[in-house]
């Protein structure tokens, strides 16, 4: 059987590492290389070495401040959303009635497009903001709180599927050990099932730590950087400066690198730090 894997392998493995490379390996490499020079079409970049990275940071206070902005969203919908997913878990996993149908309930905003979402939630919020004369768009923190909102009604479902998962993981002997020591509820909870939970931690810190640095659809539909670009986030500025600003398209490229490597260290700095509390059954 094994013998018949290795031989076959490559037939079944080559047509998704064709794909692979083209969709994924050769636009990177190109993209890294545009990075470095000036250009309007792939064919005409010219060598211009370190200016657009120059340019991304002391020419173009958008960039930064995108950035920050980006940095202060991705913190509350994190902290939130793992918050809120977890407590939810605890709750349906316990002698709640009805836990599938609110598994279910709370599961399905996952599955709207970002798009759509965005324009969904403008219509909420702004329905209630008119009340005051107020639009999204009238103050940044409006718009930092909306799509914080929004965030959060998309992925807290799906991240509390993932946390039901880990804790119903958790042995039942040794929830069982620790009532007969005598242990309350908070400190099972604290003792003995968060460890255990870690690796789902993991995941949820990942996945919501990286769609929350890139979130684009969503921020482009519910305020579209609005009001002066004080909500733009990274992505978006990265699209407005490639597609909005003349000859600017080896800026945005070059902030796409910076952007990729952030995310990167990010992601692989929390999951290092994560897997390091995980604990074993």
């Amino acid at each position: 059987m094994n013998k018949s894997l290795k031989k076959y392998f490559p037939i079944f493995a080559l047509p998704t590492i064709v794909a692979f490379a083209i969709s994924f390996v050769i636009p990177f490499i190109m993209g890294l290389y545009l990075s470095f020079t000036k250009f309007n079409t792939v064919t005409d970049a010219e060598w211009i070495g370190l200016k657009n990275y120059i340019t991304a940071f002391a020419n173009d206070t958008t960039f930064l401040q995108s950035l920050w902005f980006t940095v202060k969203f991705t913190v509350v919908s994190v902290i939130t959303i793992n918050v809120i997913a977890f407590i939810l878990a605890v709750l349906l996993t316990g002698t709640l009635k009805g836990t599938n149908l609110f598994r279910t309930v709370f599961f399905m905003p996952n599955l709207i497009g970002g798009i759509v979402l965005g324009y969904i939630w403008l219509s909420i919020i702004n329905s209630f903001l008119y009340n005051f004369d107020l639009t999204i768009t009238y103050d940044a923190k409006y718009g930092f709180w909306g799509l914080v909102i929004m965030m959060n009604w998309q992925l807290i479902g799906y991240m509390m599927i993932i946390y039901i998962a880990g804790i119903q993981n958790v042995p039942v002997e040794l929830i069982e050990a620790a009532k007969i020591d005598g242990a309350s509820r908070f400190q099972i909870l604290r003792k003995v099932t968060l460890p255990l939970v870690m690796p789902s931690a993991t995941i949820c810190l990942f996945l919501t730590l990286t769609n929350s640095f890139k979130l684009f659809d969503q921020n482009l539909a519910l305020t579209n950087g609005a009001p002066g670009e004080s909500t733009t986030m990274v992505a978006l500025d990265i699209y407005k400066t490639f597609y909005s600003r003349m000859g600017w398209e080896g800026v945005g490229q070059a902030k796409a690198v910076i952007f990729f490597l952030i995310v990167g260290i990010i992601a692989i700095t929390q999951v290092v730090l994560t897997r390091r509390k995980e604990v074993e059954n």
